[in-house]
This record gives C-alpha cells, sequence and structure tokens, in this order.
C-alpha cells in the first residue's frame, strides 16, 4: 500500500512526533478545565479532527459550554454561543443587512456563525427555519446575506446540545437533519470521584458561578488544527477496512427492529471518523478497533427503531452493539 501523506510528515512507523505531541497536548489542555467525560472530550475531539460537528445531548449543568470553551481557547480559536429559543430567526444567527446613520449606507452585520467554535444550544427549541439555516451553514461552510456570499474562517465546528427530559416547546430535528451531524454524543452524570473532584476545582476560590477555563493553554492556532484535519485525512485506510465499515452500515441498515437506518453518508461519515480516531491514538493507518471506536456516536442518530422494539425499551445504542458483535472485523 503506498502512504498518502497530503503534506504532513509521516513516517513508516506513525505520525511525526510533532503531530503527535499536538493531538495529545490538546486533548490534555481541554482536560485541564473539564474534570472527568474522558469519552466525550476524545469524541469531540474526533469531530473536530474529521472536520465534522457534533450533536450532544445531555442534561443542563454537565460542562457542554465549558467543553466547547475551553476547546476553543485551545487551539486559539474564536468561540460563540447562541441560546436557541421559539423566536430566534435565521438571521440572528446567520447575520442581516442594515442601515448605518453614520455612514449614511447599508452594511453587512455579521451573526455568531462566524467564529471557530459554536456551541447552538438546545438546538432544538429553534424553529425549523432557524434549524436549517445553521444546517445549511454546516454543510456549505458559507453564509449568504442578499444574494452575497461570505465563507466562514476554518475551522468551523457547531456543537449543538439537546436537552433530551424537556420536550415541551421543542421542535425535534428530522432525520434528514440529523444525518448532517459527524457524531452525537451522550454526556451523562460524573462519577462519583470525579463530581466530588469538580465540586472542588470549580468552588475553590471562585467567586459567582463563572467559568474558569484561566488553566487552559493555548497551545494551537487555527492553521495547525486544518493540518491536523488534513493529516487525518491523508491516513492510510485498507480496502478491508472500508469494506468492513459499509459491511456494519448496511447490516444496521436490514437489521431486525429497524424502521429506517443509515444511508451512505453513515458510511462516509464512519470512515471519516474512524481516521481522526487513529490520529487520536497516534497511528498512521486505521484499524478495525477505529472504525468500533466510533461506529455507535457516528451512526446512532442515523437509525430509527421500529414502534415494537422501542416499547420494549432498546435504544439504537444496544441495536449497534449486536450488530458490532456479528459483523466480522478483518485482520489487518
Amino acid at each position: 500500500m503506498d502512504e498518502e501523506t497530503n503534506g504532513t510528515d509521516q513516517t513508516a512507523g506513525g505520525l511525526s512526533q510533532e503531530i503527535q505531541d499536538q493531538v495529545q497536548g490538546l486533548e490534555r489542555e481541554v482536560q485541564r478545565a473539564v474534570i472527568g467525560q474522558i469519552r466525550v472530550i476524545r469524541e469531540v475531539i474526533v469531530g473536530l479532527l474529521a472536520a465534522g460537528h457534533v450533536l450532544v445531548e445531555g442534561v443542563p449543568g454537565l460542562g457542554k459550554t465549558l467543553l466547547v470553551r475551553a476547546l476553543a481557547a485551545a487551539v486559539g480559536g474564536h468561540f460563540s454561543r447562541v441560546q436557541f429559543t421559539p423566536d430566534l430567526m435565521p438571521s440572528d444567527i446567520s447575520g442581516h443587512v442594515m442601515f448605518d446613520m453614520k455612514r449614511d449606507a447599508f452594511r453587512v452585520r455579521k451573526g455568531p456563525v462566524f467564529c471557530n467554535f459554536l456551541l447552538a444550544d438546545e438546538i432544538n427549541r429553534a424553529p425549523a427555519k432557524t434549524q436549517s439555516a445553521l444546517l445549511e451553514v454546516m454543510q456549505e461552510q458559507q453564509v449568504t446575506i442578499e444574494g452575497n456570499s461570505y465563507p466562514l474562517q476554518l475551522p468551523f465546528l457547531v456543537l449543538a446540545t439537546q436537552n433530551p427530559i424537556e420536550q415541551e416547546g421543542t421542535y425535534p430535528l428530522p432525520q434528514a437533519q440529523l444525518d448532517r451531524f459527524l457524531l452525537k454524543v451522550f454526556i451523562d452524570y460524573p462519577a462519583q470521584e470525579e463530581e466530588q473532584a469538580l465540586v472542588q476545582h470549580v468552588t475553590n476560590g471562585a467567586v459567582g458561578d463563572q467559568l474558569d477555563i484561566s488553566q487552559v493553554q493555548t497551545l494551537l492556532q487555527p492553521d495547525q488544527v486544518l493540518n491536523l484535519q488534513r493529516a487525518a485525512a491523508g491516513l492510510r485506510v485498507d480496502e478491508q477496512i472500508v469494506a468492513y465499515a459499509v459491511r456494519i452500515v448496511r447490516t444496521a441498515r436490514d437489521w431486525s427492529g429497524v424502521e429506517v437506518g443509515p444511508g451512505p453518508r453513515g458510511s462516509i461519515s464512519l470512515l471519516r471518523a474512524a481516521r481522526a480516531h487513529a490520529l487520536l491514538a497516534g497511528n498512521n493507518f486505521v484499524t478495525p478497533d477505529d472504525v468500533k471506536g466510533v461506529a455507535t456516536a457516528v451512526l446512532r442518530h442515523r437509525m430509527k427503531l421500529t414502534t415494537d422494539l422501542e416499547i420494549e425499551g432498546y435504544r439504537p445504542d444496544d441495536v449497534l452493539a449486536d450488530i458490532l458483535i456479528n459483523v466480522d472485523a478483518p485482520r489487518v
């Protein structure tokens, strides 16, 4: 197999030391501010390295805002937060043209999406038109205002959140829109030891309820993140690994009790995330374990179970666990 480097300094034995240091350092810096939630941190970084977007579901107060702010601080990127509400309009997030009285001329007021890291808090509380405006920005990586297109500054990561316990007055994301997210991540309550360390860290000398990211050092610049994304995209993937990822998706599509299964974008997203997972592990090639490691987060939101299965208490995660056991992994 030929090595694909895409301009990165990779060797036959693995990734360059510089790339490994940057990726491991990024994870370490985020962990300085976010106590626990190791799996969530890794999956969000996988989303960043794969140049995708992440949907996070969890109850309030688990550190979603802190996670995005810490990630933005570690890469020196611009952070924005939008609280989605039923009266939020598309122009509130993308921007609009306004008349400048001082200049006696119209000018463009850019919205909060013009950033590197956008926290779309409780995205399912906004109406479908506003949701679609954000998802269009995510897909096209540009904003059109009054017929003129304005490209976003890369890297651009959207971390959208959903609250699973309050569904009144919400507008659930349709399946086609959920498919635009590379990963869906569940964030749960921390373990007792982690929560104790978290409470000690947050309340020690702190006044009020401000988020503390002072310990996070700026390790990378946005251009270096783009280099890491190119490095992830250039990792070697054996044909057997591609076939393995496709078999998982096709099995999920045809599995008993699955009403709607993942489409071809699921296979593509699975390989993209597996490459990023391999980069995070310090490898210059993708293994079956990399595919397994991201399969649940990549596919859980691309599946709709039958009503009978849901009544019995099954979740997409349960079905995917059975699928990963039953689909034979290649030996590479």
